[in-house]
């Protein structure tokens, strides 16, 4: 699979940082799998100058001391270090770069804050004193936005405005991933559509189906990194309240999306677990219909990303098939409700395409609190007062113009799109590669 798709301009801009003959700290922000370790790799393992890669694992701060020391000396040559602390180890390295230039990457570096609370303002401090003097291009990498974004941006954190740069690495967008499946002869509407299920655009899952001729059998086996991925990806992210966390998550992908059909369906309250799920993890999002109030209490949750609406719905729903072994079972549930899931997963590829395409400024659904009039998107452009009103359907056969035009005729009234010009239609397996056209990326 070719390494690089989107991400070269941020590669070409941690390579110039590299060469600076002053202090620079860059701050790489993107979600587990996404491709963060592997644009640091692709950028730094052919510099040059030193390169030193610390990963905070949670160990106690000792064990991580005794970790790095052992990389530094290695590295460096520097046999008579002998660090006691955290702060130790970066103020061994900012003196070293003020004669030596070298590149630091600390990756999870949010983590830090579970092992010395305090280490944020000893490296303050330490970056204040020797940024004149050092040569040092430090990068502090981590997956958790929310917190990362506290970190430098909060005004009464210790680091705030420290970095030079800020890089947001986000999954690929769908125009990339149809010419990764174009590039590796693998490329149909229908496999869009279930590449986009499987991967959301993460780099590490769609190394996982790439050279696959049945991604979902390639998946669903014993070795499959599919079948324990959600586990991998959020249990120590969301620590000793992941259960509770792993319930909602599951009651979402069930279809059970307000707050009200959650707390029914799972017994128990769970009020302060919506923030953390929304605003601290990004696992989340939070909907409502286009017309909606700002204070509007009609709205949705639903599981922010692809390849975990599809983990939640067929492997952590059936995890009792899971833990005896019965893969088959799961494979016959998949069978049996994946194209129900791939019509739901179309209408978020279409909004995404419409997103990558930069025509419009407002992009969402529509429904009314009886559920008579939904839309499944609708695009609109208040610049130039234009709209557009989809259906989504695997099949064209399976659209009603007229059933749409009547909810179009609804939702123009409640939009207040008058003098707006109309477009509708829809979007299924049949003309996806005409919508892409139609409406094609801005890069």
């Amino acid at each position: 699979m070719k390494t690089f798709y989107n991400r070269q301009m941020q590669l070409a801009q941690l390579r110039n940082n590299t060469t600076n003959s002053t202090a620079t700290f860059d701050v790489i922000v993107g979600r587990r799998r996404v491709g963060k370790t592997r644009l640091i790799q692709e950028a730094f393992s052919t510099i040059k100058t030193p390169y030193i890669y610390l990963f905070i694992s949670r160990k106690s701060e000792q064990a991580l001391v005794d970790e790095f020391s052992q990389i530094i000396k290695s590295q460096l040559n520097a046999k008579f270090f002998s660090p006691k602390s955290l702060k130790d180890i970066f103020e061994y390295l900012l003196d070293y770069s003020t004669n030596n230039p070298i590149t630091l990457v600390v990756d999870e570096f949010q983590d830090i804050d579970r092992i010395n609370a305090s280490f944020y303002s000893d490296l303050q401090n330490l970056w204040d004193s020797y940024k004149q003097n050092s040569t040092m291009h430090l990068v502090a990498c981590g997956s958790l936005y929310n917190l990362m974004t506290k970190i430098f941006k909060g005004k009464d954190e210790p680091l705030f405005n420290r970095q030079d740069h800020y890089y947001h690495i986000k999954p690929l967008e769908p125009s990339y991933l149809k010419q990764i499946m174009i590039d590796n002869n693998a490329y149909s509407p229908k496999s869009f559509l279930l590449w986009w299920c499987l991967s959301g655009g993460i780099q590490k899952y769609l190394e996982w189906i790439v050279d696959s001729d049945e991604p979902l059998d390639t998946l669903l086996n014993d070795n499959s990194p599919l079948i324990k991925e959600g586990y991998h990806r959020l249990v120590e992210d969301f620590g000793e309240e992941h259960r509770t966390y792993f319930d909602i998550l599951g009651a979402i992908a069930s279809g059970y999306n307000t707050k009200p059909q959650i707390v029914n369906y799972l017994g128990y309250n769970i009020n302060d677990a919506f923030p953390k799920l929304a605003d601290s993890f990004e696992i989340i999002n939070k909907v409502s219909s286009m017309d909606a109030s700002p204070n509007s209490k009609n709205i949705r949750y639903e599981i922010s990303d692809p390849f975990l609406r599809f983990w939640f719905r067929f492997i952590y729903k059936n995890r009792s098939a899971i833990e005896i072994n019965n893969l088959d079972y799961i494979k016959t549930i998949i069978d049996r409700d994946y194209t129900t899931h791939a019509g739901y997963e179309l209408e978020y590829l279409a909004k995404e395409i419409l997103i990558e395409s930069k025509q419009f400024n407002r992009i969402g659904s529509f429904w009314d609190r009886k559920g008579h009039n939904e839309i499944d998107v609708i695009a609109i452009n208040d610049a130039n007062k234009t709209a557009l009103f989809l259906e989504a359907k695997l099949q064209s056969k399976n659209y009603s113009e007229q059933l749409l035009l009547n909810k179009v005729a609804f939702a123009t009234e409640k939009l207040n799109l008058k003098g707006y010009v109309i477009e509708h239609g829809h979007v299924s397996l049949e003309n996806l590669n005409e919508m892409m056209a139609k409406h094609p990326p801005i890069n």
